[in-house]
């Protein structure tokens, strides 16, 4: 009888295990989006990236830069800050630092110019769309303005056995993703939130 009971325990625990680890596997679109809405989407300035930097009843601190191949700006009385991998709020938090020591109490707004951005800011689009390619993230973007801005789906693409890959604390995550139902039927449970370093894969279907 012990052992019986010990044989119900063991089993019952596989249960839950196997019951887990299909709720892990079957991610929808309601946990994704919950995803994308507790992560920070705050756009991350990288090399490359234009910047304009307002320095408020002191126009002669304010200027524009361009943020240097090693990450870095210099401006009026700032030598040399780390830029990249900031977002514009922190970097003129920064810079309200610096400038603290030179004016009283300084106010600083850092604007995007034009963007080139990190590698991980990006979202790629792979296979069958009209234009494939490699998109700057934007704050609050969905599959639909992916979709969008490559064009659509080509003729050969097989659209609801698409994928978005993802990485979260590490581990790779697919997340299926009708895009034919979505561009066709309107179906907007589809259009699930991105974030940065996202990739959309877009299979060609079978004839």
């Amino acid at each position: 009888m012990h052992t019986s009971k010990k044989l119900v325990v063991a089993a019952t625990l596989l249960v839950s295990f196997a019951v887990a680890g299909c709720q892990s596997a079957g991610v929808n679109a309601a946990d994704v989006n919950a995803q994308a809405a507790a992560a920070t989407d705050e756009y991350q300035i990288g090399p490359g990236d234009a910047l304009q930097i307002f320095v408020w009843d002191h126009p002669d601190l304010s200027t524009a830069v361009q943020v240097r191949p090693d990450g870095k700006i210099s401006t009026p009385l700032v030598e040399d800050l780390q830029a990249a991998g900031r977002s514009p709020t922190q970097l003129a938090r920064d810079i309200e630092g610096v400038l603290g020591e030179y004016v009283r109490s300084p106010v600083v707004t850092v604007i995007m110019q034009s963007f080139v951005g990190k590698a991980d800011q990006l979202i790629r689009v792979v296979g069958q769309a009209v234009a494939p390619q490699s998109l700057q993230y934007r704050q609050g973007m969905t599959v639909l303005d992916v979709m969008i801005q490559v064009g659509g789906l080509s003729e050969f693409a097989a659209g609801n056995r698409s994928k978005l890959v993802r990485n979260v604390n590490g581990q790779r995550t697919e997340i299926r993703v009708r895009i034919d139902d979505l561009l066709n039927d309107g179906d907007i449970e589809q259009n699930i939130r991105v974030l940065p370093g996202d990739v959309i894969i877009i299979p060609e279907s079978f004839f």
